[in-house]
């Protein structure tokens, strides 16, 4: 368990669960001051660490997340959250597309209360802009634990996977497109 995990000086962490891990850890990995993604399982019902097909069941209470190391100065939390909800849709309960389940809802989980204020703020501007139809979660991080190794860096391991192709590659083109900004000089 990695919950406890302390950035070096100059970094910070941030737990993100927005649908399928593989989508988001794929834009993560493009973002500018975006030191590290991992891809894992957070904010679960049981203490045993959890397996991939025991988080899919939905009988553990897990959401797949990514774990974010980043460095607030070339990248702030508020464009990682920008990016988060324009990626993915926060007004869908336990869903992303064709993934149901409660593994799949849209979750911030905060590492300390300057993270919790942040998003909150974030999540109250795109309630008013939505209407009120935001799901999102805002809870502390608890549980965390990196997913199994095949999962890590998965679309760039696997392009040519049907999902990657259709679902990831999507996600990641309308980051490009739509927030070139942030992309790495060298993604």
């Amino acid at each position: 368990m990695t919950d406890t995990v302390r950035p070096a000086a100059g970094e910070d962490i941030i737990t993100l669960a927005g649908g399928c891990f593989w989508c988001l850890e794929a834009v993560y990995e493009r973002v500018r001051g975006v030191l590290a993604v991992e891809s894992g399982y957070s904010n679960g019902l049981v203490a045993t660490p959890p397996s991939y097909e025991a988080v899919c069941s939905g009988q553990t209470g897990y959401a797949e997340v990514v774990q974010l190391r980043f460095v607030p100065e070339q990248v702030s939390l508020r464009a990682l959250l920008e990016i988060f909800f324009t990626i993915h849709d926060p007004t869908t309960l336990n869903r992303q597309g064709a993934d149901v389940g409660t593994q799949y809802r849209s979750a911030i989980f905060y590492h300390d209360e300057a993270q919790r204020r942040e998003a909150a703020a974030v999540i109250e501007e795109l309630q008013a802009a939505l209407g009120g139809r935001v799901v999102t979660e805002l809870q502390q991080v608890r549980d965390y634990h990196p997913a199994e190794a095949y999962h890590q860096h998965y679309f760039a391991r696997n392009p040519e996977q049907g999902y990657c192709q259709f679902v990831v590659a999507a996600k990641v083109d309308k980051f490009v497109r739509t927030l070139g900004q942030y992309l790495r000089p060298e993604a």
